[in-house]
């Protein structure tokens, strides 16, 4: 027994030993060697040795000639690194700090960026081997993505990162308003009419021109007939033939209104 608690001892103080070793590794170098190192191991695909560098160099440097970049560098690092949220406060420090910046628009792409696969991520997680729907995301993420790929419209309409940041606004519109319908698919399943309709409604008024729109429209005329609102579904019927004259869901509807 002492033998056991002899060579326990002997490796944590050996432990301790290497972990202070490790951790006074970088104690002397330079905002050049640490900048230097940073760079390197981002540009290879380190990401975590990366960011390791590059909050040391901001710890210790926070002014220095490495500053502007590094904060940006630190960003995308933890966005390759899967730490979207720290991606994204990276960003807004950088923003803050450096306004006038020529790269200030990446920063912003970039938030949207780690928005955007933050909701993906939080998804796969809980159900790693499997395809996730993309429209079963996290909705809130999928917002914030939204809304930060709109700053970057709207602040820098002439940026490099717009194209894409339309295209995947475009992609998050759709999925957005696949979520409604999803949720109004539900809603329908378990009885709950009138809920089913207003979140259909929702698609339609909030999310026109999404490919879910006629899916929607079939799922208010349903609700509101089976609720004997016959105006309302009428007018949804109305709505559905003039826009998608040869979408199933209305022989579906007319069925329900000879039963």
């Amino acid at each position: 027994m002492r033998n056991l608690v002899f060579f326990l001892v002997i490796f944590l103080l050996s432990s301790c030993s290497y972990f202070e070793e490790k951790e006074d590794e970088t104690k002397d170098w330079d905002a050049d060697r640490l900048y230097s190192e940073a760079k390197g191991n981002l540009d290879a695909g380190f990401y975590s040795d990366a960011v390791d560098y590059y909050q040391r160099l901001e710890s210790r440097y926070p002014f220095g000639e490495h500053a502007q970049q590094s904060l940006l560098d630190l960003a995308y690092g933890y966005f390759k690194s899967e730490e979207h949220d720290a991606s994204i406060a990276a960003c807004n420090r950088f923003i803050k700090l450096y306004p006038q910046n020529i790269h200030v628009d990446y920063a912003y792409y970039l938030k949207g960026l780690a928005s955007f696969n933050k909701g993906k991520a939080s998804v796969q997680r809980f159900i790693p081997n499997e395809i996730v729907d993309e429209s079963q995301r996290d909705t809130g993420a999928a917002q914030e993505a939204f809304q930060y790929f709109s700053e970057l419209i709207k602040k820098f309409p002439n940026s490099e990162y717009v194209d894409d940041a339309e295209q995947r606004m475009r992609h998050l519109r759709n999925n957005l308003a696949s979520n409604e319908v999803f949720v109004a698919t539900y809603y329908m399943r378990r009885g709950a009419f009138l809920a089913a309709a207003n979140r259909a409604r929702y698609v339609i008024e909030n999310y026109n021109r999404t490919p879910v729109v006629p899916e929607a429209l079939v799922i208010m005329a349903r609700a509101y007939r089976i609720l004997e609102m016959e105006d309302l579904a009428r007018d949804a019927i109305r709505v559905l033939k003039l826009n998608y004259p040869n979408h199933p869901g209305i022989y579906e509807i007319e069925d329900l209104e000879i039963k």
